[in-house]
């Protein structure tokens, strides 16, 4: 099945699943949010005279910075680092969703080249995407005779590759986040998208949709850039990091954190 514009398939599993297409008018370029890939390629830059402390300055001209520094606040967060980790694994989480999404529904990987994908750094989670350009990725068919390692490639390639690899570079430019951690992230995000495109499916009767989930989603844990993240047995995912959830005030660890209860007593705890 092709792509259709709007990607309708994947409204009924909700706002999480959900990408915004297209964009609307192109007449008013400036009021358009930056694409994921500006945000990749910016690095930081001292503000412009004049511009220091305006937070309308640095969501047009750094939106990574923009997005970590308002997670950090809304959490109320210690340190910037957790805001960075937090705004990084709900970053994945969406673009896994929509590449697992169509990929299991319309037996297509879409084209989610940073340059097509449009985002907002200042919208509430789950993060608002916008897709300009509705299209397969080149080669990027997915259908039950595909193997699943090849249509896994492809998927890892539009996801990992294309996003999270440049994502963690330009994050770990802006503070202080280790490599493990934002892996593990990724792996996490993959895992609990994977559940949910699941859980939907099982409710839904769609048991091929169900198992075709679960056998992507092995395969992408497989993968080199994620190997090393976590453990999958029977169906859950078990990290190897933590993503720092637990210093925000009030949070305890999540489900699938390599700790399993809060290692508030040792400050020193592994972070990646």
């Amino acid at each position: 099945m092709d792509l259709d514009p709007e990607l309708a398939l994947l409204r009924p599993l909700g706002g999480f699943f959900a990408v915004r297409t297209p964009l609307g008018s192109p007449g008013e370029p400036d009021r358009r949010p930056a694409t994921l890939a500006q945000a990749y390629a910016r690095t930081p830059a001292p503000p412009s005279q004049g511009a220091a402390g305006s937070a309308g300055a640095e969501r047009h001209h750094d939106p990574l910075a923009f997005r970590v520094r308002k997670v950090t606040r809304a959490l109320r967060a210690p340190e910037e680092r957790i805001g960075a980790s937090v705004a990084q694994q709900g970053l994945a989480a969406r673009l896994w969703s929509v590449a697992l999404g169509c990929t299991v529904l319309y037996g297509r990987v879409p084209d989610l080249a940073p340059e097509l994908l449009r985002w907002d750094p200042d919208a509430t989670a789950p993060d608002d995407l916008w897709l300009t350009r509705v299209r397969a990725r080149p080669g990027g068919a997915a259908g039950v005779a595909d193997s699943v390692a090849g249509v896994a490639e492809s998927v890892a390639e539009t996801v990992l590759e294309d996003h999270l690899e440049p994502l963690s570079a330009a994050l770990r430019a802006r503070c202080p986040v280790a490599p493990g951690l934002l892996r593990g992230n990724a792996a996490s995000a993959l895992a609990a998208t994977a559940r949910l495109l699941a859980g939907w499916a099982d409710e839904h009767g769609r048991p091929d949709v169900a198992a075709r989930t679960r056998d992507l989603t092995a395969a992408l844990l497989a993968h080199p850039l994620l190997t090393d993240a976590g453990t999958l047995s029977d169906g859950v995912f078990r990290r190897r990091s933590c993503c720092l959830y637990y210093r925000v005030p009030g949070a305890g660890v999540c489900g699938d954190c390599c700790f399993t209860r809060s290692p508030r007593s040792s400050p020193r705890a592994p972070s990646g």
